[in-house]
């Protein structure tokens, strides 16, 4: 899809729907379960044909790669991930980014983004610019809703650092059923935000870390949409509230 300029007269465009597309990591398991499927539609076992039918449909949505459009600024954070944001908290960079060359010491506001079976998979950058540093780290699957999924999980850390000097760092982290965390850049790529940069099966989390002076524009229980919602504004503060209802 184009980049989408800000028009100078009435907006008179139409922007239509369209069904997503499955990833290409995801084909080969939606092609497998649908041939599954035609074997037991072939042997005559109706009732389990239905079943793995719905689980087809399903494994073809879990991969569903939709279009984005993100907003672009250099001073806009965007949502890494499609989830509930269920922590928002202060805490040190983790240490596989610290370093001379990573992050500096400090307090570190981290937004969780809890993805469910549910969500889209596909997670994208925060900002533009040249990832500095990835770090890949083995671990346990425990529940992703958790706190200490955060330094026990197998998890996969980006630290992008913006052209404006700012980094902001993101973590995939596995979940309870997630199994594969897949990185589509390497360090030294130039990124786009909203570019896609990963991919987590299945069912999982996403941490986001804003640098101090920078508060989250988001609150718990909101949605986040990956490649669209603002997570923060580098220098900003807003100290939202809001009620759920």
């Amino acid at each position: 899809m184009p980049a989408l300029e800000k028009p100078d007269g009435p907006l008179t465009t139409n922007v239509k729907w369209c069904f997503p597309s499955v990833h290409p990591e995801g084909r080969k398991f939606v092609v497998g379960a649908a041939f599954i499927t035609l074997l037991t539609y072939l042997v005559g076992w109706e009732f389990l044909t239905v079943i793995l039918l719905a689980v087809t449909i399903w494994v073809a949505a879990f991969f569903r790669d939709p279009v984005r459009t993100t907003p672009r600024s250099d001073k806009l954070v965007i949502a890494p991930a499609d989830g509930l944001i269920t922590m928002i908290t202060k805490v040190p960079p983790p240490r596989e980014l610290s370093g001379t060359d990573g992050m500096a010491d400090g307090q570190y506001t981290r937004v969780s983004i809890f993805m469910s079976v549910f969500d889209v998979h596909i997670n994208r950058a925060p900002i533009s610019g040249r990832v500095r540093r990835m770090a890949y780290v083995p671990g346990k699957f425990v529940n992703a809703d958790l706190d200490k999924a955060s330094e026990d999980n197998e998890r996969q850390y980006f630290l992008i650092e913006g052209s404006n000097g700012a980094s902001i760092a993101i973590t995939q982290i596995a979940g309870l059923i997630a199994r594969r965390i897949l990185a589509f850049v390497r360090e030294g790529d130039q990124v786009e935000a909203g570019q896609r940069i990963g991919l987590i099966r299945f069912g999982s989390r996403v941490d986001v870390f804003l640098p101090a002076g920078t508060g989250p524009r988001v609150m718990l229980g909101q949605r986040s949409i990956a490649g669209e919602t603002v997570i923060g504004e580098i220098g900003v503060d807003p100290e939202l509230v809001g009620t759920s209802q």
